[in-house]
Protein backbone atom coordinates (compact mmCIF):
# COMPACT_ATOMS: atom_id res chain seq x y z
CA UNK A 1 0.00 0.00 0.00
CA UNK A 2 1.16 3.85 -0.36
CA UNK A 3 -0.26 6.79 1.47
CA UNK A 4 -0.86 10.23 -0.15
CA UNK A 5 -1.00 13.12 1.79
CA UNK A 6 -1.18 16.37 -0.23
CA UNK A 7 -0.85 20.22 0.96
CA UNK A 8 -0.47 23.58 -0.13
CA UNK A 9 -4.01 24.25 -1.34
CA UNK A 10 -5.50 27.90 -0.44
CA UNK A 11 -7.31 31.03 -2.14
CA UNK A 12 -5.53 33.38 -4.33
CA UNK A 13 -5.91 35.85 -6.95
CA UNK A 14 -5.90 35.52 -10.59
CA UNK A 15 -2.27 35.64 -12.05
CA UNK A 16 -0.95 34.62 -8.49
CA UNK A 17 0.95 31.31 -7.52
CA UNK A 18 0.51 28.04 -5.54
CA UNK A 19 2.83 25.08 -4.54
CA UNK A 20 0.92 21.83 -4.22
CA UNK A 21 3.50 18.99 -2.41
CA UNK A 22 2.23 15.23 -1.98
CA UNK A 23 4.23 12.77 0.78
CA UNK A 24 4.33 9.48 0.09
CA UNK A 25 4.56 6.75 2.26
CA UNK A 26 4.51 3.09 2.48
CA UNK A 27 5.83 1.27 -0.60
CA UNK A 28 7.05 3.67 -2.23
CA UNK A 29 9.31 1.77 -3.81
CA UNK A 30 7.05 0.13 -6.33
CA UNK A 31 5.83 3.63 -7.73
CA UNK A 32 6.21 3.70 -11.45
CA UNK A 33 4.76 7.27 -11.95
CA UNK A 34 3.31 9.95 -10.19
CA UNK A 35 0.37 12.49 -10.93
CA UNK A 36 -1.93 15.31 -10.07
CA UNK A 37 -5.55 15.76 -11.00
CA UNK A 38 -8.02 17.94 -10.73
CA UNK A 39 -11.86 18.02 -10.18
CA UNK A 40 -13.80 21.22 -10.28
CA UNK A 41 -17.44 21.20 -8.92
CA UNK A 42 -19.73 19.83 -11.42
CA UNK A 43 -17.34 18.54 -13.28
CA UNK A 44 -14.97 15.01 -14.21
CA UNK A 45 -11.48 14.55 -13.26
CA UNK A 46 -9.36 15.58 -15.24
CA UNK A 47 -5.80 14.77 -15.83
CA UNK A 48 -3.14 18.09 -14.62
CA UNK A 49 0.30 16.51 -14.78
CA UNK A 50 2.23 13.59 -14.43
CA UNK A 51 6.19 12.49 -13.71
CA UNK A 52 8.26 9.40 -14.07
CA UNK A 53 9.78 8.35 -10.64
CA UNK A 54 12.83 6.81 -12.05
CA UNK A 55 13.81 9.23 -15.05
CA UNK A 56 11.75 12.54 -14.04
CA UNK A 57 10.35 12.66 -17.77
CA UNK A 58 7.35 15.13 -17.42
CA UNK A 59 3.84 15.47 -18.78
CA UNK A 60 1.03 18.30 -19.14
CA UNK A 61 -2.22 18.49 -19.83
CA UNK A 62 -2.39 21.24 -22.69
CA UNK A 63 -4.26 23.50 -20.41
CA UNK A 64 -1.63 23.89 -18.03
CA UNK A 65 1.54 23.60 -20.16
CA UNK A 66 3.63 26.80 -19.52
CA UNK A 67 2.37 27.65 -16.68
CA UNK A 68 2.59 24.53 -14.11
CA UNK A 69 5.60 22.70 -13.50
CA UNK A 70 5.76 19.13 -11.85
CA UNK A 71 8.79 18.37 -9.67
CA UNK A 72 9.67 15.42 -7.79
CA UNK A 73 12.26 14.95 -4.71
CA UNK A 74 13.16 10.98 -4.35
CA UNK A 75 14.84 11.50 -1.15
CA UNK A 76 12.13 13.09 0.45
CA UNK A 77 9.13 10.85 -1.47
CA UNK A 78 7.44 13.86 -2.58
CA UNK A 79 6.14 15.36 -5.93
CA UNK A 80 5.32 18.96 -6.18
CA UNK A 81 3.25 20.77 -8.21
CA UNK A 82 4.06 24.31 -8.99
CA UNK A 83 1.04 26.73 -10.86
CA UNK A 84 1.98 30.12 -11.60
CA UNK A 85 -0.18 32.39 -13.81
CA UNK A 86 -3.29 30.86 -11.45
CA UNK A 87 -6.76 31.60 -13.50
CA UNK A 88 -10.22 31.32 -12.05
CA UNK A 89 -10.73 28.17 -14.44
CA UNK A 90 -7.84 26.40 -12.58
CA UNK A 91 -10.46 26.57 -9.42
CA UNK A 92 -10.89 22.76 -8.12
CA UNK A 93 -9.99 19.65 -5.77
CA UNK A 94 -6.34 18.87 -6.61
CA UNK A 95 -5.22 15.17 -6.09
CA UNK A 96 -2.22 13.46 -5.84
CA UNK A 97 -2.07 9.88 -7.68
CA UNK A 98 0.31 6.99 -8.00
CA UNK A 99 0.87 4.28 -10.59
CA UNK A 100 2.54 1.16 -9.29
CA UNK A 101 5.00 -0.27 -11.84
CA UNK A 102 3.51 -2.40 -13.99
CA UNK A 103 -0.20 -1.28 -13.66
CA UNK A 104 -1.76 0.91 -16.00
CA UNK A 105 -4.04 2.66 -13.64
CA UNK A 106 -3.33 5.26 -11.05
CA UNK A 107 -4.17 2.59 -7.68
CA UNK A 108 -3.31 5.11 -4.65
CA UNK A 109 -5.10 8.50 -4.22
CA UNK A 110 -5.02 11.43 -1.87
CA UNK A 111 -7.41 13.22 -0.29
CA UNK A 112 -7.44 15.87 -2.00
CA UNK A 113 -6.29 19.93 -1.39
CA UNK A 114 -8.92 22.57 -2.27
CA UNK A 115 -7.38 25.47 -4.72
CA UNK A 116 -9.37 28.41 -5.04
CA UNK A 117 -8.84 31.20 -7.84
CA UNK A 118 -10.12 34.57 -7.40
CA UNK A 119 -10.74 36.69 -10.52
Amino acid sequence: QVQLVESGGGLVQAGGSLRLSCAASGRTFNIDRMAWFRQAPGKEREFVAAISWSSGTTYYADSVKGRFTISRDNVKNTVYLQMNSLKPEDTAVYYCAARPAGAGTYDYWGQGTQVTVSS
